[in-house]
């Protein structure tokens, strides 16, 4: 369904919960380096993210790997700094959603990237902190599989 990328995600529950909406949704997962967590075999099935047989995912070296691997895809940035809401998106099958790591957001410079009506940002009351990045995740992919009537993509493992 969807490109979910996540820019040197820190917390490791956070992307095994990633992992299995990515599953779940039929969207592919896209993780930028550095991570604040390791890959090992290990690692990974201790920090719950053992689901990669589940949904396809990619390491990028960095963003420009990344973003070269997406090709053509539409890039949207979700960021608390944003000013236009995530669900006036009109998202298409195979746009990619970039969320920054969890203490720090998405930095300027990768900002700078995306086109500002790309922009995306989750409504809040004002004065409170961003929401866990799974929940934020979780609420953008669903309002786009939504808009695209709930549409079954083929298994992101077998190859989206």
């Amino acid at each position: 369904m969807f490109n979910v990328v996540l820019f040197q995600p820190q917390i490791p529950p956070n992307t095994g919960n990633i992992i299995r909406l990515c599953a779940n949704s039929g969207s592919t997962l896209h993780l930028v380096k550095p991570l604040g967590f390791e890959l090992t075999r290990r690692a990974v099935r201790r920090a719950g993210l053992d689901y990669d047989e589940l949904t396809a995912v990619h390491v990028h070296a960095d963003l420009s790997e990344c973003l070269q691997a997406l090709g053509a895809a539409r890039l949207y940035s979700v960021e608390t700094s944003a000013l236009r809401p995530y669900s006036e998106a009109r998202l298409r099958a195979g746009d990619a959603l970039l969320f920054g790591p969890e203490t720090c957001g998405l930095p300027a410079a990768v900002l700078a990237r995306v086109p500002p009506r790309q922009q995306l940002m989750i409504p809040m009351r004002p004065g409170n902190r961003s929401l866990n990045l799974a929940n934020a995740v979780a609420l953008v992919v669903y309002e786009g599989w939504r808009q695209n009537g709930f549409v079954q993509a083929p298994s992101a493992a077998a190859g989206l």
